[in-house]
């Protein structure tokens, strides 16, 4: 190589810059971090609003819309969402059921969560968790069966996840399911009436076949009463629900479960 060349590649490789340092993982946060987090978030009148939702005590009242900066920084961790959990506060145990890794969560764990009441409003989450694991039809049958109104509430939620998330159960299991609502939901316990009606119209989403058959069996139902205290909730129509599934579902996804399965969890968006 001559002189000039020799002297030139010598000069490329000495002011070549040298690689940026590997950048540090971030620090995870402790449960105690996470709860001081949780504290600055909270106002009185969201914790005002929760109450009303029958959401516990302790609770800081967090918006979950203001979550989704602390879940980003948190990401999956199981240890984390044990902890949480553990403090009985409304807050912590929700962001407990979005940062809880469904493939390290046990059917105890998934069992004794249940059995809590936690309010309307992230009542379903433990059944959004079971519904990503392995022991679905399992907690359905044992939470239908439980004696406690909590647990039989996350069963009918859960039968509502399964209809959207697990391709492999048939459609025998999801219409006798149907025919048990159909028969029991007008002397249900009132907690109990809304997630059976969700139930409805989760299973009408789930493919041609059970659309018929759950707004039929809907349709047979009629009007149900369900007392949502003093909020401005409404009990949906489940007919006219699960019409409104399918238009959105368009002709894109070959059903409003597909359509689901194609978006983020819902536990993590809601």
């Amino acid at each position: 190589m001559p002189a000039k060349s020799v002297k030139a590649a010598k000069s490329a490789t000495a002011t070549k810059p040298a690689k940026p340092a590997a950048k540090a993982p971030a620090a995870r946060l402790t449960c105690a971090e996470t709860m001081q987090e949780l504290e600055k978030l909270g106002s009185e009148a969201t914790r005002k609003i929760y109450a009303r939702h029958s959401a516990g005590e302790p609770a800081f009242g967090v918006q979950f819309g203001l979550l989704k900066g602390l879940l980003k920084r948190i990401g999956v961790d199981h240890a984390l969402a044990q902890a949480l959990w553990e403090t009985g506060n409304f807050d912590a145990r929700n962001v407990a059921m979005k940062i809880a890794d469904p493939t390290a969560t046990t059917a105890t764990e998934l069992d004794r969560w249940a059995a809590v009441d936690r309010g309307r409003m992230c009542g379903g989450y433990v059944a959004m968790l079971a519904a990503e694991g392995p022991y679905g039809p399992a907690l359905v049958k044992k939470w239908l069966a439980a004696k406690d109104l909590p647990r039989r509430c996350s069963g009918w939620l859960l039968v509502g996840q399964l209809a959207t998330h697990d391709e492999a159960l048939t459609d025998d299991w999801f219409a006798a399911h149907l025919a048990t609502i159909e028969k029991s939901i007008h002397a249900a316990p009132n907690a109990e009436r809304e997630p059976m009606n969700m139930a409805v119209i989760q299973i009408g989403g789930r493919n041609a076949a059970l659309r018929k058959a759950a707004t039929a069996a809907a349709k047979r139902i009629g009007t149900l009463e369900v007392d949502h205290g003093d909020t401005s909730c409404e009990t949906p129509d489940a007919a006219e629900y699960i019409e409104k599934l399918w238009t959105r579902a368009g002709t894109k996804f070959a059903s409003p479960a597909a359509q689901e399965r194609s978006r983020e969890r819902q536990r993590l968006r809601c």
